[in-house]
């Protein structure tokens, strides 16, 4: 299979050692690096050596994207997966050679993740994630390209579940132009989204997830995709910003 000519160049600004590339890894795809790897730890492994091994499975990623084609037909969900396996054995393996000392049992980690295999198998949760992440940063482009008032209305009408006479009433416009803000606003989360999918899918079946969860469907199924997928995702993030709090 080709790459994507999107992935591709994504791909190769990695490769290139582009900061704006990595950062947009490192916002887009942390807190679900942080949350797999805390389910890995069941509860052993804390917040900020969550951190610390996200930050390092960026850093394996870097070390590894010279090796790397995407055309070979991983997706890449088990890249992401594979690597951050690869970095909390690592820091078991450490904790572990620690441990022997005092005669302690080693931590057990889910095995259902932590097999011999070197190609993983992620499941519908993890997967889930990763979606979720990519349509989210398409939102979160098209929010920082789209005026702040036409945002706001979508926002309002989708994300809120607001009426549209009552928008127009709230921010002081024309129920028509609710309907106008509201179609460029859609416009352009498509757009974006295509974009996204399109750079962080590796295979067809990664391309062909929009459409599943009802990405290309009419406004309405749209929409009602959208605002699921904003919801979780929020949620996912306030998860990840409050297990950093706690530590």
């Amino acid at each position: 299979m080709h790459a994507n000519p999107l992935t591709t160049s994504f791909v190769a600004k990695l490769r290139d050692r582009d900061d704006e590339a990595w950062f947009e890894l490192w916002t887009v795809f942390g807190p679900v690096i942080r949350a797999q790897l805390s389910r890995w730890g069941r509860g052993q492994v804390g917040a900020a050596t969550v951190e610390d091994l996200t930050q390092d499975t960026l850093t394996a990623l870097s070390g590894s994207i010279d090796r790397f084609d995407p055309s070979r037909g991983a997706r890449f969900s088990t890249w992401l997966l594979s690597i951050a396996k690869h970095v909390l054995g690592d820091e078991m393996d450490r904790r572990y050679a620690q441990k022997r000392g005092s005669g302690r049992r080693a931590t057990s980690l889910d095995e259902s993740f932590m097999g011999h295999s070197d190609l993983l198998q992620p499941d519908d949760q993890y997967e889930r994630l990763v979606f979720q992440a990519k349509v989210h940063a398409a939102i979160r482009a098209a929010q920082q390209e789209s005026q702040f008032l036409h945002f706001e209305v979508y926002r309002m009408r989708v994300f809120e579940g607001t009426q549209g006479k009552e928008v127009a009433s709230r921010l002081g416009i024309s129920e028509p132009s609710v309907t106008r803000h509201l179609q460029r606003v859609r416009g352009t989360i498509r757009n974006h989204v295509s974009k996204v999918v399109g750079t962080y899918s590796f295979t067809r079946d990664e391309l062909a997830e929009a459409e599943a969860a009802g990405l290309s469907g009419s406004d309405d199924l749209f929409d009602e995709a959208i605002c699921e997928i904003h919801v979780n995702h929020t949620r996912l993030l306030e998860i990840d910003d409050s297990r950093t709090l706690t530590e």
